[in-house]
Parts: structure tokens; C-alpha cells; sequence
């Protein structure tokens, strides 16, 4: 089998099928969670680190999973994951749990992880299905780290806290963009990432 078939559950997530900009799931916290980068790269390792080791629990489970409740198991895994994840994230950064408030444990309910499970890990390898997870994660983190780039950066001139645009442009009449940090510039920049996409797809 060739490398790259081996490695298509990792990669194809990344672009050709990201989960957000071709699937358009996990747009709710993708425009939620993007004013600032720091909580959008927390909420990618969260997104990812529960979608992996979901995908591999079920992958493990597949063939002694009655059909009848196979939904309620997936829950129970994802919710006992995210209940982890909170936890840590509590633990090693109070403020940004702050941040993310109730959607870290919206992560329970992301249609992404739900459709991953039911869709890859039911019927694939646990080696398979982690790489998928990983991929789906990280397909699903790219977008949300490229919106709130330039979120914060254009709406608040700074990145990861840090000022980024320098106090002379303040003082010759430089403005922050007030209309970036609001959920409606989200989704617009989601958009106009999604036409880039597939206007390079018809390329």
C-alpha cells in the first residue's frame, strides 16, 4: 500500500475535505471563539486531542457497540473526553477556559466529532480512525487559527496579546477595525475563505 493512501485520513481533512470550508460543520464555535488567536489555537488542541481519542475508543468498541445505542455510546465517550479537557484547562489556563466559556463543552455536541464517530471510527482501525480524528481536528483548527489571525490583528492590532501594529500608525491616524472583533466579520471572513478554497479547487 502506498504512503500516501496510509496517510489519506490525515491529510485529505486538511484541504480537500476540511470538515468547515467543504462540509461547513463547526461553524457556530469556528465564529464564536475567533476575536482572539490564543483561544482559537486552545480550542484546536481540545477540538483535536477529543476527536482523536473518540474516534480510537469507538474504533476499539466498533464490533461489541449494539446498533440500537451506538449514539448514546458516543455521547458518553465524547462527554467523558470534554469533561477531561475542561478540567485540564482549567487547570493550566484559567483565564482562557474563561474565554471559551460554555463551548468547551459544546465540543460534545460538535457536529464534527459526532459525524467523524458515525461515519469513520464505526467502521474503520483505531490507527485509521486516530489519524482521521487528528486530521478532522486540524482541518477543523486551521480555519478557526487563519479567521482569528486577522480578527485580532485587523479589530485589535495585536496577536496573542501582543501588540503587533506599531503606536506611530495609532498616532497618524491609524484606526483598529471595531466591525472585526463582532461575530458577523467571522462569518464573513469564513465565507471568503470558502470562495479562495473553491475558486482554487476550479483552478
Amino acid at each position: 500500500m502506498k504512503l500516501s493512501k496510509i496517510f489519506e485520513p490525515l491529510v485529505n481533512p486538511l484541504s480537500r475535505e476540511n470538515p468547515v470550508i467543504v462540509q461547513v460543520l463547526g461553524i457556530c464555535s469556528a465564529l464564536a471563539v475567533t476575536a482572539k488567536l490564543q483561544p482559537a489555537v486552545v480550542m484546536t488542541i481540545s477540538v483535536t486531542a477529543v476527536l482523536a481519542l473518540a474516534n480510537v475508543i469507538i474504533s476499539l468498541m466498533r464490533k461489541t457497540i449494539p446498533t440500537s445505542i451506538r449514539i448514546i455510546v458516543q455521547l458518553v465517550v465524547v462527554a467523558a473526553l470534554v469533561v477531561i479537557v475542561d478540567q485540564v484547562l482549567k487547570a493550566w489556563n484559567y483565564d482562557v477556559s474563561k474565554q471559551l466559556s460554555v463551548f468547551i463543552g459544546l465540543i460534545i455536541t460538535n457536529c464534527i466529532i459526532m459525524g467523524r464517530l458515525e461515519a469513520f471510527a464505526l467502521n474503520n482501525r483505531p490507527w485509521d480512525s486516530f489519524l482521521d480524528g487528528v486530521g478532522n481536528g486540524l482541518g477543523y483548527g486551521i480555519i478557526l487559527v487563519v479567521v482569528a489571525f486577522f480578527r485580532e490583528l485587523l479589530g485589535s492590532g495585536t496577536l496573542w496579546g501582543y501588540q503587533i501594529i506599531p503606536q506611530w500608525c495609532y498616532d497618524n491616524g491609524y484606526q483598529n477595525n471595531g466591525m472585526m472583533i463582532l461575530p458577523p466579520m467571522a462569518l464573513i471572513t469564513v465565507a471568503c475563505i470558502i470562495w479562495f478554497h473553491r475558486r482554487k479547487e476550479k483552478d
